[in-house]
């Protein structure tokens, strides 16, 4: 009896076995493995707050394989983007609404596709100031203020308004004395979209009274009421108005100024005009110089510009070196500044003159202590 049990139950064993067998056996190994189709689609878009319009796009998704980016904006390969998995993206935009289009493709192969509106709104500009700075007839402005993107300047007296750059400066000169209410504009973002951020700031501009005889350009040395001030430098200098030592081919006027060169290299005059000198539609300075020696011919005479409304150009750019011709006769110095890189709207409020300098460069500049040169007709023309 014990015997038929034990047979019965290897039987049972032997049936299972089998049976396990099969199943594993049964596997397709030629059979597609079945995959999930994307879902879950959604988007992290990060606009910024520091007025640059970076826009960063992260697409979001399960079982995503690559998503493209179409940024609503941009042209060419700078319009779209191709995003792996895990991946972001970042596009500069302007100030304004703008629609992203985000393109899934999954692992099947499916693609879908899902746009998203957006609004990029710049930051308003704070802290503006116009940094201006009033001389003569003249005013200029360089404004700053944190999250501008330009700036504008109503001058107060029906002129144009005038744009200025990030970091630029205008200036501006008044036909008339007065006490005008100028207004500086901070833009932030783009200027022509409705929503655009902007900041303001007025303040007076005191333009004093006109002078009835003022020194300025041209400069004649004729006109018995105008204060013809040549300041000097450098031991030595003297500067006096006298007649004429010559009158005779271009220069038959009756008075002249006249300049003895003292004994410092960089010596020379100054004078500071009583109205700007504008190099907005004028390039050059002309003047008449008489020359009594003969040794002085190929000496350099310096024409330089300073006080600058505004600001100093930089790198000699307002220098410019012209050599006596002859003596014994008036001759005309042409001191051209069209090719240096003076601003088309600079203005100046003082012209000094050297002569035969070593201090900017003239390596013959180390006599003609005691020289004198007579000059007249200063003017600005083109």
């Amino acid at each position: 009896m014990k015997k038929i049990k034990i047979i019965f139950s290897l039987g049972a064993l032997i049936l299972m076995t089998i049976s396990c067998t099969k199943n594993i056996v049964g596997i397709d190994e030629n059979t597609n493995v079945s995959t999930t189709a994307s879902n879950g689609l959604n988007k992290i878009i990060n606009i910024s707050t520091d007025n640059s319009g970076k826009v960063t796009i992260t697409p979001l998704g399960n079982a995503i394989s690559t998503s493209t980016v179409f940024y609503g904006h941009g042209t060419g390969t700078a319009a779209s983007s191709v995003v792996p998995l895990g991946g972001a993206t970042s596009h500069i935009y302007p100030e304004g609404a703008h629609t992203i289009t985000i393109t899934n493709t999954d692992l099947n192969g499916n693609v879908t596709s899902n746009t998203y509106p957006i609004t990029v709104t710049y930051r308003a500009p704070e802290n503006l100031l116009p940094n201006k700075s009033i001389s003569n007839n003249g005013a200029a402005v360089k404004p700053t203020a944190l999250y501008a993107s330009s700036y504008k300047v109503d001058w107060g007296d029906a002129s144009a308004v005038q744009n200025i750059a990030l970091g630029g400066m205008e200036n501006h000169i008044y036909a008339a004395p007065g006490t005008y209410t100028a207004k500086v504009t901070a833009i932030s973002g783009n200027a022509t979209y409705a929503g655009v951020a902007f900041k303001d700031t007025t303040f007076p501009i005191v333009i004093n009274p006109t002078i009835a005889n003022p020194f300025a350009m041209p400069i004649t040395f004729d006109n018995a009421a105008v204060s013809y001030f040549f300041g000097t430098f450098g031991g030595g200098q003297a500067y006096a108005t006298v007649a004429n030592p010559s009158i005779t081919g271009i220069n038959t006027t009756a008075m002249v100024g006249r300049w003895t060169r003292g004994w410092d290299s960089w010596s020379g005059t100054y004078s500071p005009l009583n109205a700007l000198m504008d190099f907005g539609t004028t390039k050059k300075i002309k003047m008449y110089v008489y020359n009594t020696d003969p040794t002085l011919v190929g000496k350099l005479v310096n024409a330089e510009l300073e006080a600058a409304l505004g600001g100093v150009p930089g790198n000699g750019v307002g220098v410019k070196k012209v050599a006596l011709t002859t003596s014994g006769a008036w001759e005309e110095l042409v001191f051209d500044f069209s090719t240096t890189a003076i601003p088309a709207n600079a203005k100046f409020g003082q012209l000094v003159l050297r002569f035969n300098d070593s201090y900017t460069g003239n390596t013959a500049g180390l006599g003609g202590q005691g020289s004198i040169l007579y000059f007249d007709n200063i003017r600005l023309t083109n």
